[in-house]
Order: C-alpha cells, then sequence, then structure tokens
C-alpha cells in the first residue's frame, strides 16, 4: 500500500550505504550507521523549501495578527464577513496557512516508511513491521538471510543484521534480553533524542505570539515534556537503528530551527512595518489633519 514512499527511502538508504561501503566494507558497522544519518540529511535536505514557506507563513501570520484584530473589533457580529476579510488579507499578503502542515505530513511519511524498512530487516519475531503492529507468521532465521528486503537483496540483508553500534547491534531493540551493549547504546541514543526534541519544542515555543490563546496553553506542556518523555518510553521497543534515526532527524531540527530563525528575523527587521490603523466607523466623517 505504501511501497510508493517505502521504495525510495530504501533507494536511497542503499544508495548511501553502497557509498560508504565502498571505502570501509560491505559489512562495517559504522557504514551502515553513516548510511542512516546520511539518509535523514538526503531526506531533510529535499524539505528545507517547504519549512521554510512554513516558517515564513508563521511569521507573517504574526506581523498580520493586529490587523486581524482590527477586522474583529470592526465586524464584531458578523462571523462571515470576519472570515472573507481574513482571507482577502491573507491572499493579499500571500500567507497559505495549510502551507504548515506539508512538513509534518512529509516527516510523518519518512518516519513511518524508514520504521518500516529497518524493522523489515529482521522478520524473525512476532512485532511487525509497522508502529505497533504484529505478525502471526514470522519467518525463521533462514528464512529472513534469505529473502531480499525492498531494493536490498539478501547478502545486504546479512550485513545490516551483522552490524552494529560500539556492539549493540543495529535491528536490536531495548525490550527482551538485551547485553550491556544495547542498554548502554540505546539508553544514551533516547536520552539524547528526548532532550533534543524538549529544546526544539523550547524554540517553537519561544516565537509564539504572546496571546497565542489556550490551545497554546494546552499544547506547550506536551510539546515540552509529554512528547520526550514519549521518546523515552517509545523508544525502548525500537530498534536501535531507528533511534539513531531518531537522534540525527532532532538535531537536523534544532540545527535548522536555529538557522532559519535567524534567517527570518533579519528578514523581519529589513520588512516594512504594517499599519495598524483602524478604518472609521461606517457613517462617520474621517478627521481632518491640522
Amino acid at each position: 500500500m505504501f511501497d510508493f514512499v517505502y521504495y525510495p527511502v530504501s533507494a536511497v538508504l542503499w544508495l548511501w550505504h553502497t557509498v560508504f561501503a565502498a571505502v570501509l566494507g560491505a559489512d562495517s558497522g559504522l557504514a551502515w550507521v553513516l548510511a542512516v544519518v546520511f539518509l535523514v540529511a538526503s531526506l531533510r535536505a529535499i524539505m528545507i523549501p517547504p519549512f521554510l514557506k512554513q516558517a515564513r507563513t508563521q511569521a507573517a501570520m504574526k506581523r498580520l495578527q493586529p490587523r486581524f484584530q482590527a477586522i474583529q473589533k470592526k465586524y464584531p457580529d458578523d462571523k462571515a464577513r470576519q472570515y472573507t476579510e481574513m482571507q482577502q488579507l491573507r491572499k493579499e499578503n500571500g500567507v497559505n496557512p495549510l502551507a504548515g502542515c506539508l512538513p509534518m505530513l512529509g516527516q510523518g511519511l519518512v518516519f513511518f516508511a524508514l520504521f518500516h524498512v529497518l524493522r523489515s530487516f529482521d522478520r524473525t519475531g512476532t512485532a511487525g513491521q509497522v508502529p505497533f503492529g504484529s505478525t502471526a507468521t514470522p519467518m525463521t532465521a533462514e528464512q529472513n538471510a534469505a529473502t531480499a528486503n525492498y531494493v536490498f537483496d539478501a547478502a545486504r540483508v546479512r550485513s545490516f543484521l551483522d552490524a552494529d553500534l560500539f556492539g549493540a547491534p543495529l535491528s536490536a531493540p531495548l525490550a527482551g534480553r538485551p547485553g550491556i551493549a544495547t542498554v548502554a547504546v540505546a539508553v544514551t541514543l533516547m536520552l539524547i533524542a528526548a532532550v533534543a526534541t524538549h529544546f526544539t519544542a523550547r524554540a517553537s515555543i519561544a516565537r509564539q505570539d504572546p496571546g497565542a490563546g489556550q490551545a497554546a496553553a494546552l499544547m506547550n506542556p506536551l510539546l515540552l515534556w509529554v512528547f520526550p518523555a514519549g521518546v523515552l518510553v517509545g523508544g525502548a521497543v525500537l530498534p536501535v537503528a531507528i533511534l539513531l534515526y531518531w537522534v540525527a532527524n532532532n538535531a537536523w531540527t534544532l540545527a535548522q530551527q536555529h538557522l532559519v530563525y535567524r534567517r527570518l528575523d533579519a528578514e523581519s527587521a529589513a520588512a516594512p512595518v504594517v499599519a495598524t490603523a483602524t478604518a472609521p466607523r461606517p457613517g462617520a466623517k474621517p478627521r481632518r489633519r491640522r
């Protein structure tokens, strides 16, 4: 059903592994680690333009907030007129609120596809290859080692299963009976991912409008504390390779936010100030300047 996402993601991972395996060896664990990291870099680089558009949309909406409030005051009992005027104001300023959904949708599809591809290297357990899924007919170890995984042939599957990061197999989760190396590596990656998630949320919240409303007041504690805690809880059932993706992705997000927001601040400083004067009431004579 989602092969249109699985195959491109696995192809990019295959390409980077081929590059690093040519230098480090086909069975090198470091080659697989770098392939996952550069997969994140490749996919996030493709998504920079929609992220910039999202950030510019948020900045424009913040600048237009005084004019939105003026419209609400001008037509307090006419919701339809408020909507029409606000839509016209957004159109005149090239603002599309739906643009903010594209980066989140893209990241969600990529994570889903990468989760599936990496879990599909080891199909010997009952855990499914989709989040929270399961399978009633797992493969034997021999069947799994002889079965291709999308663009990866059986030899690459065996190479991934033998790969490790500081002694922790990339295909092994923390849940079950992990070794000391797996516990140390997995817990470290989970803590780094949780901290990066927290500071990414903090950077976004710092740019919110002071009058963001009750919805933001409810969401902000979730972003700051509940989501990072979810990384720690959910990370226990994820393979080390997916935790590595999570860390690389969150680190990229944190750095990208810093650079993009600094650029937007410079653009905002150079932009003309938006006039906030309200129109006179209907029937009222405009005041003449002396």
